[in-house]
């Protein structure tokens, strides 16, 4: 029954991934400018209320023995996910939307997998995320609930579901066939559940450490966040769109997180 359910929650992000990149099947070839401005905000509000009540606050509460101090291993962690997710940016040839100039090292990869490696590098911090949750859960004495990793779970997938989109939406833009820009949003995402079952796999050792896992999956996610989201949701003619669509994210998030945690 537990394999069950921990199954079926570091599936879910994946599911929402590939729900949003199917919409290439459906919808035009581009994406509206001011919708991919609201999904991408949304997506942001959903991550940063994330990194915050689901891993931030569990981080500090499971080291409330050390007092005034609890928050050290909370901070500790979430710098070193901030460090992880700069060091990838810097290591890995990738493209974000919008930009005619690739980040990373020089690389002769084609604009198409470039485009997938940046959403794939900000779904790895998100996969973890779910995983280390999950582990706790399974431990049965770091006080996480099934509801409190399910809760994070529909949260990724909710904000998965804009990023499928809004990767499959321009590779369709740029000539690529629908069924392929499907796939490649699809597998954009597929870090996810494999980074989750791998932290899983790894309970062992990832216990002992937990506070500072939760809180290194929130840095990294915040860095996605402030480097990525944030700029991309403000791009081009001003509009609060994106903004408003944060708050509702992150509205939304932490509701979740309350409601079922």
């Amino acid at each position: 029954m537990m394999q069950a359910k921990v199954f079926q929650g570091i599936m879910i992000p994946f599911l929402g991934t590939a729900l949003g990149a199917a919409c290439v099947l459906f919808m035009k070839n581009r994406l509206n400018d001011l919708l991919r401005r609201a999904l991408t905000g949304f997506a942001a509000g959903v991550m940063v209320a994330a990194s915050i009540w689901s891993l931030l606050i569990p981080a500090m509460e499971q080291s409330q023995s050390m007092g005034q101090w609890a928050f050290v291993p909370a901070a500790v962690g979430f710098w070193i996910g901030i460090l992880f997710l700069l060091f990838l940016d810097r290591m890995v040839p990738h493209l974000h939307m919008n930009s005619s100039k690739a980040e990373g090292p020089k690389s002769n990869l084609q604009k198409t997998t470039m485009l997938v490696l940046a959403v794939t590098l900000h779904n790895l911090p998100e996969g973890m995320a779910v995983g280390v949750v999950y582990a706790g859960w399974i431990s049965g004495d770091t006080g996480i609930t099934a509801m409190g990793a399910l809760a994070l779970s529909l949260g990724i997938a909710i904000q998965n579901f804009p990023e499928g989109a809004i990767i499959s939406m321009p590779l369709r833009a740029e000539g690529v066939r629908k069924g392929k820009a499907f796939l490649y949003g699809t597998l954009s995402g597929a870090v996810e559940p494999i980074g989750a079952l791998l932290t899983i796999l790894a309970s062992g050792l990832v216990l002992p450490l937990l506070p500072y896992l939760l809180s290194f999956a929130a840095g990294a996610m915040v860095y996605v966040v402030v480097e990525e989201l944030i700029p991309e949701m403000s791009e081009g003619k001003h509009s609060n769109i994106g903004t408003v669509l944060f708050a509702v994210g992150f509205t939304v998030m932490m509701a979740l997180d309350v409601a079922l945690g």
